[in-house]
This record gives structure tokens, C-alpha cells and sequence, in this order.
């Protein structure tokens, strides 16, 4: 008898049992609405429900004589249905039989991913209402910056996850589709009625128009949104990889009790989860390109997609559910550091704090590149270890005859760069 998966692990939709219940969910639902029709006797789709059946080891013994999966496939099936199997498998093609089937797979994966995606977003938005106000140095070109917070880094992980999602739902409903056209996609043996009715009853949509086979722009936009999905994981993957760097030291993995971090080395604690992830991602960006070469196919079909796509579409899927995973995995078990970021905030008597001081400065110097230079000459002195940044500007008389003391003191003001930060978090969580 047929039945239906409901999103299962991610590695046991992709088996050859899956596959081939796969198959047969297709041509169950293909006789049902043929005999509804007339087509086939209702003999035969009751027949061919009820005893519908295959066996792995059998189909891939007769594809061994046959060189062909899916009439290996059919033979299997005959075997358990009995004589009324000559209507199974009525007028339809095997891409009718394959792309649909695929589609289902894909779309079905689909539904895993989202799953753990919203799981991610959900650890995220935690982390970033936690730390909403947590002071973090900003960094640009690798180097310190101007303070921020470590809520505003989960804020924006936040949104490009969220594009994420977007934009692999949008790739599946693109694959949702389905196809029973016919050898060249004219509907020669079926109506196109038969194809709706079929697509419908397995959740999916009629492709406008194909070939024998969907067009593999679909395809390749799954793929390209699964690739982009593990490119922004590695991108905040990195992020925790360059933190945890021991002379940042801003956050780190977990390290578990008895977990060791080199075979050499007993002092190290290294972020392999992360560098996990960044492995995945270039994975999946080379089979993003692998699934753009899939796509100019010679005229109305041939097969030098197949080979490619037994192996890409199980491996992208599972491996971006597996890396998602270890995302979550990373985000709980996060460690942060609050101490030693607002240390790196002061880094060299408060550098961070030089454009607060260039625009104080500013007026009542009276241009702005005379009060530059003189900010800056006091930020390299401090660069140089020539003294703490602060104590250097309040020993400056050039700028001291300027602004008093106080004035210059409320420019190390920590506050100052945190005024917008709930306007921010407005735009981001208002939902």
C-alpha cells in the first residue's frame, strides 16, 4: 500500500526506499485520477492501490539486465500488482514520473529546513534582546572602530537570516511543481486536466509549460538559495571564529567538560564548529554551480543532469539541515566575554572615541581639518605607546585652550553611541 511521508529526517527522505515510495505515490495518484476519468478502468486503479508495491533489491536487479531505473521500477511493481499493472504507468513518460517525484522530495526537504531555520532565528532574536544594550567594539577592515553593541550584530544576523528564509521559500515554490506533458511536453497521451488533477492531489502545481522534463532554472534557484543559506551562516560563523581569536577573546564556543582541543597543544580551545559551517559553505556554492550547468539542456531533453542531481540535491539538503543544526548547537552554547569587549572598547585610553572628539572639536576650532589633524596626531601618539589616548588630549594645549575638560570627557561617553539602539530594534523585532 502507498504512504505518505510527513517530513522525516532529512537522510531517510533521500533513500531508495523514499525515492521509489516516491515513485509509486506519483503513479498511485496518476491512476486514481485517470480511472476517475474513464481512462482506466476503476478496476485497475483498485487493483493497483491495493497491491501496489516494490522491492529495492529486486528493481536493482532487473535494472542490471534492463539499463533503465524506472522500468526496472515498473517491472517491480507489475510484479505485485498482477495483470491489471498494463494500466499503471498509462500514456506518461518517465520524467513525468521522476520530476514530479523530485519535486515532492525537494519540496518536502524544504519543509525540514524551514523548520530549523525558524529555530535559528528564534536562538538569534533571544541572543539579540539579551544583549540589546551589551557595549561590543564595531570593527571595519578588521580594525577597531566605533562601539556598537552585540545586540545590533544578532539584529542584522537576524534580517539576513530572515532574507534567507524568504528567499528559500520563495526557490520552493518555484520546484513545487509537477508534470505529466508527455515524452516532448504536448500532452499526446493525456490531457493537460489529468496533469492538474495529479498536481493538486500531491500538493504541488502544474508547470506551465515543459519539455519532457521541469526546466532546470528551478532547480538551480533551490540550490543558489541553499548555497546563499550556508554563505550567511558562514558569514556569522566567521564572525564568532575572528571573536574568539585569543587576542579579541569577545566570545567562544562551548568547550564541553573533557572535551580536549589538541592532540599537542592542552591549552587550546579552538572554534571547529564554526570552521565546520565555513566547510559547508563552499560545498554548497560549488554545487549551486553545478546546478546552473544543469540548466542548458539540448533541445527537449537529455540526460546530463541526472548524474549531477543524484548527488547535489540529497547532499545540499542534508547538509545545510546538519548545518543548521550545528548553528543552533554554536548559538546556545555561545560563551561571551562582556568584560573583555568593554576592555577592547578602551583599547589605548579610548581611540575608539576620536570622530565624538573631531566633531567637538570642530567648531570651536573652527575647521575641521585643523581639528582632524589635531585629533589624530594625539590617536597615533596612542597607537605608538606613547600614552593612553584620553590622558594625551587632556596634556594637548592646542586643544585644551578649545574645550575644558569636561567637554572632552563627555566625548569617551559609552551612551552616546547606544541612543538609536531601541529605535533599531523597533524597525527589526516590530513583528
Amino acid at each position: 500500500m502507498i504512504k505518505r511521508y510527513t517530513l522525516p529526517e532529512m537522510g531517510a527522505l533521500w533513500t531508495e526506499e523514499a525515492k521509489f515510495q516516491t515513485w509509486l505515490e506519483v503513479e498511485v495518484e496518476a491512476a486514481r485520477v485517470m480511472a476517475e476519468r474513464h481512462i482506466i478502468p476503476q478496476a485497475a486503479y483498485k487493483a493497483i492501490k491495493a497491491k501496489a508495491n516494490f522491492d529495492v533489491k529486486r528493481i536493482n536487479e532487473i535494472e542490471k539486465e534492463v539499463n533503465h531505473d524506472v522500468i526496472a521500477f515498473l517491472t517491480s511493481v507489475a510484479e505485485y500488482v498482477g495483470p491489471q499493472a498494463k494500466y499503471l504507468h498509462y500514456g506518461m513518460t518517465s520524467s513525468d514520473v521522476l520530476d514530479t517525484s523530485l519535486s515532492l522530495q525537494m519540496k518536502r526537504a524544504a519543509g525540514i529546513i524551514d523548520k530549523k531555520i525558524a529555530t535559528a532565528l528564534g536562538v538569534i532574536k533571544k541572543l539579540a534582546l539579551a544583549h540589546k544594550r551589551t557595549p561590543c567594539i564595531g570593527r571595519t577592515h578588521g580594525v577597531l572602530a566605533e562601539p556598537t553593541t552585540l545586540g545590533l550584530k544578532f539584529a542584522v544576523w537576524y534580517t539576513e537570516l530572515g532574507r534567507a528564509r524568504a528567499r528559500f521559500a520563495a526557490a520552493t515554490e518555484r520546484i513545487a511543481v509537477g508534470k505529466l506533458s508527455g515524452a516532448v511536453g504536448n500532452f499526446a497521451n493525456l490531457d493537460p486536466a489529468i496533469e492538474e488533477a495529479v498536481c493538486r492531489r500531491l500538493g504541488l502545481r502544474p508547470a506551465e509549460v515543459s519539455t519532457q522534463v521541469v526546466q532546470r532554472d528551478r532547480h538551480a534557484e533551490y540550490v543558489t538559495a541553499l548555497a546563499l543559506l550556508a554563505s550567511s551562516l558562514e558569514k556569522f560563523a566567521t564572525e564568532i571564529r575572528n571573536l574568539q581569536r585569543t587576542e579579541i577573546g569577545e566570545m567562544s564556543e562551548g568547550f564541553a567538560k573533557g572535551q580536549k582541543g589538541s592532540s599537542a597543544m592542552p591549552h587550546k580551545k579552538n572554534p571547529i564548529t564554526a570552521e565546520r559551517i565555513t566547510g559547508i559553505a563552499r560545498l554548497l556554492r560549488g554545487y549551486a554551480l553545478s546546478a546552473m550547468e544543469n540548466i542548458p539542456l539540448w533541445h527537449e531533453r537529455d540526460i546530463a543532469h541526472s548524474s549531477v542531481e543524484r548527488i547535489i540535491f540529497p547532499d545540499s539538503t542534508i547538509i545545510v539541515d546538519y548545518g543548521l543544526q550545528k548553528f543552533i548547537d554554536l548559538l546556545t552554547g555561545l560563551v561571551i566575554n562582556e568584560k573583555r569587549m568593554y576592555e577592547n572598547i578602551f583599547y589605548g585610553g579610548g581611540l575608539v572615541f576620536s570622530q565624538r572628539l573631531l566633531l567637538k572639536l570642530a567648531g570651536p576650532v573652527g575647521s575641521r581639518e585643523t581639528a582632524y589633524r589635531l585629533v589624530q596626531r594625539n590617536a597615533l601618539a596612542a597607537f605608538e605607546g606613547k600614552g593612553l589616548f584620553r590622558e594625551l588630549v587632556l596634556r594637548d594645549k592646542d586643544i585644551t585652550r578649545h574645550l575644558t575638560a569636561a567637554e572632552i570627557g563627555s566625548c569617551f561617553d559609552l551612551d552616546y553611541y547606544l541612543k538609536n539602539v531601541d529605535k533599531i530594534f523597533r524597525r527589526v523585532f516590530r513583528k
